[in-house]
């Protein structure tokens, strides 16, 4: 039993020393045809210094920065309706007039018995002179008389409450109403939207609060009309961050002077910050693996990868905070074939990349 084990241990051994071998033959068989692998054409390129500006991208919601539901303050029949749908109006102006009839009537009655019960007061005050009228009639007459004024103004503003104004410029949307319609008090006749300017609210990342202030330029875009800016500013910055995005709630003022844009409508945000100068490179260079960004540069007619931490991305360009010198020459075309210590022979073509542009040789 004890000599079939030791059999079997020195099988194992002799197993094991083979397929170590051959492993070995294979890795040197694969380093020797790397070394004579022929050296790859390669493009490269230099970092340059440029101004490159922190751009805050968000997205948004449309609102008006003041909307009402236009509503009827008193029952009435509708006699006028003096508006059309969609009609940019200015505050005051008249958009609904209700039957009043009663409530001249009623006008003209407390205006009567005011002047009835000034008229009163006023003779009581001359007996008053002459001791032929008591104090507590004279009270009783000034008292009738304060109510019958106030019975007036009442009158007035019920009258008032029979026009329906526009309680600030705007524009009025769809009707709900026609001319001879009953309205009870509450019930809706329109809207009205102050959409010239618009507001818009988004939210920015904390680590650039130090960069924000009101009455920064911004663009904003909406798919309902592609190829379109829309100007505005920052008006508004929130007082408290939210806990869970770590960001900062903040209102812009969006200028709309052709009416095109409405409340609700979904804005895609620009905010451009501080512009610094900054070490950059083409994006066609850089890439991505998981989290990681690195580029490939030329050392002595070698590849190497170089890890990159990158920062603000503009079109064609991308900024890098750490990780490659002025000097270093990045590698702008095959490097997504090439690994660590490959052969590269650098060539000069203006056309490699692409947008152009960009310097094939140190500058200075």
């Amino acid at each position: 039993m004890g000599r079939q084990i030791l059999i079997a241990f020195i099988v194992l051994v002799l197993a094991a020393g083979g397929a170590g071998f051959l492993w070995m033959q294979q890795e040197a068989g694969a380093t020797a045809e790397q070394r004579q692998r022929p050296p790859a054409n390669v493009n490269v390129i230099y970092p340059r210094l440029a101004e490159v500006q922190d751009v805050v991208e968000a997205v948004g919601t449309l609102q008006a920065r003041e909307d009402v539901m236009i509503t009827a303050e008193v029952s009435g029949r509708i006699v006028r309706l003096n508006f059309d749908e969609g009609q940019p109006v200015e505050k005051g102006r008249l958009l609904v007039q209700l039957d009043d009839r009663q409530a001249r009537a009623d006008l003209q009655v407390a205006e009567a018995q005011l002047q009835d019960a000034r008229t009163k007061y006023d003779r009581a005050s001359r007996l008053q002179s002459n001791n032929s009228i008591s104090q507590s009639q004279v009270d009783e007459l000034r008292t009738a008389l304060s109510v019958a004024e106030a019975q007036k103004v009442a009158a007035e503003t019920r009258l008032d409450n029979h026009r329906v104004e526009a309680p600030f410029a705007g524009v009025v949307g769809l009707r709900d109403v026609s001319v001879g319609t009953y309205l009870n008090i509450g019930d809706s006749v329109t809207t009205l939207d102050a959409i010239d300017p618009m507001e818009l609210t988004f939210s920015v990342p904390e680590r650039y609060l130090g960069q924000i202030d009101r009455g920064q330029v911004l663009r904003s875009s909406t798919a309902a009309y592609p190829g379109q800016n829309f100007s505005g500013t920052l008006s508004e910055l929130g007082t408290r961050l939210n806990s869970l995005s770590r960001s900062l709630p903040v209102k812009a003022v969006i200028d709309n002077p052709d009416r095109k844009l409405r409340p609700g409508l979904f804005m895609a945000v620009s905010l451009t910050l501080q512009s610094r100068r900054a070490l950059v490179i083409p994006e066609q260079a850089v890439l991505t693996r998981g989290d990681n960004q690195y580029v490939f540069i030329a050392v002595d007619g070698e590849a190497r990868r170089q890890p990159l931490e990158l920062g603000t991305r503009e079109p064609g360009k991308v900024e890098v905070v750490n990780g490659l010198k002025p000097e270093d020459a990045v590698i702008i075309t095959g490097q997504d074939r090439l690994s660590t210590g490959d052969g590269i022979s650098v060539l000069e073509s203006d056309s490699a990349l692409i947008g152009g542009g960009w310097p094939t040789r140190r500058e200075g």
